[in-house]
């Protein structure tokens, strides 16, 4: 899979960016443009098949921006007249969720930044409404906010009630403060949160998953008001109770792997709590390309709930130390019953996000956000 816009860290023979944009799907977005009088649909599919090869994925939504541009009128008025003619029917709206739509649908969105950002705001915040009904829009929502936040933020308001869940979600994703790939916004992070109040009984996964998501960047800036937030959404009882509990635990993901107390405390596990931990790892050493084990046992003077991570604190030939946490289990411990879980760590060999190298790596349970148990094993 691929980590990025420009293809780097895909599986070794895949190109993400040639599967998006190709013969075919130049071709599918020709047709569709060939609807507008004039359009010569062989010159666009000619030149931008031409222009594809030299450029990364982001650099060739531009490029075929540029190709439709230069057959539209010149004029943003009558250009957004003419995308809004050539879109093709809206998204399925008997789904709820993964329905993404086509990046080369995300034409009309570059257009509407390029040419309608200084002087045609509204009429161009209409074309992303149009838009986003057939490939998300939150890219190009993010310079208007920039640009115009207060006149933007009235809109987003208004679709928050929008009969399609792909604009309510637009409002969501497009206001997240840490959105991957997108440009960053100048937006205050806790002014979107009128927004997600009114989203979070969204009836669709696809809404829901991104106020979790917006409500997980936000821990990053203001954890105690995402817990607030959530407690105060449990309240209403606006959401079906599951959904609720889903997104609560997507939301706080981050914030339980710091051990934030606040996020622990909503998911019902208590730092309070007095528990006993030993970590028991082998082999040791361990190859790096094989596998580590680790076997935790816990024990509590009573019964509670306890979620259970593990650290590891890598070795690095610099000096300079790195971690990462992972998860192990979440489980019910009863009073006095010694608990064993265990977990086969993969070290391999050559990963896209990290690289192991030989020395002593340092592993720590994490238990309801406590650092209970410690052990180093040499990597070698």
């Amino acid at each position: 899979m691929a980590r990025g816009p420009d293809g780097a860290g895909q599986a070794q023979g895949f190109s993400l960016k040639d599967q998006l944009f190709n013969a075919r799907s130049i071709g599918d977005l020709a047709s569709e443009y060939a609807v507008l009088p004039g359009f010569d649909a062989a010159r666009f599919q000619t030149d931008a098949l031409a222009g594809l090869a030299s450029r990364g994925l982001l650099e060739r939504l531009d490029w075929l921006a540029d190709c439709v541009e230069a057959q539209l009128p010149t004029r943003f008025p009558e250009m957004a007249e003419a995308l809004e003619a050539a879109m093709p029917p809206v998204l399925d709206p008997g789904q709820s969720d993964d329905d993404f739509g086509r990046f080369i649908h995300a034409v009309p969105g570059i257009l509407a930044v390029r040419h309608g950002l200084e002087d045609h705001r509204d009429r161009a915040l209409d074309l992303l409404e149009a838009a986003t009904q057939r490939f998300s829009m939150e890219f190009y929502i993010r310079p208007f906010l920039n640009r115009w936040p207060d006149e933007t933020l009235a809109r987003l308001d208004r679709w928050t009630g929008h009969d399609n869940y792909h604009v309510r979600r637009l409002v969501s994703e497009g206001t997240r403060p840490r959105l991957p790939w997108a440009a960053n916004i100048d937006l205050d992070p806790l002014v979107p949160v009128r927004l997600l109040d009114a989203l979070h009984a969204d009836p669709t996964r696809y809404v829901t998953r991104s106020v979790a998501n917006h409500l997980n960047d936000l821990t990053r800036h203001a954890p105690d008001v995402v817990v607030t937030r959530l407690g105060a959404w449990a309240h209403e009882a606006r959401q079906d109770r599951r959904e609720l509990d889903w997104m609560t635990r997507h939301a706080l993901r981050t914030a339980v792997k710091r051990g934030e107390a606040g996020a622990l405390a909503l998911l019902g596990y208590r730092q309070d709590a007095a528990i006993r931990a030993r970590l028991d790892l082998s082999p040791d050493p361990v190859a790096i390309g094989t596998a580590l084990t680790l076997a935790v046992t816990l024990v509590a003077d009573e019964d509670l709930p306890v979620l259970v991570d593990y650290r590891i604190v890598f070795h690095r030939p610099n000096g300079r130390s790195g971690e990462k946490v992972f998860k192990l289990k979440t489980a019910r411990l009863a009073a006095g019953v010694p608990l064993t879980l265990s977990k086969t760590h993969q070290l391999k060999r050559g990963a896209s996000t990290f690289t192991l190298h030989p020395g002593p790596h340092r592993v720590i349970v994490q238990v309801n956000g406590q650092d209970l148990a410690e052990a180093t094993v040499e990597l070698v």
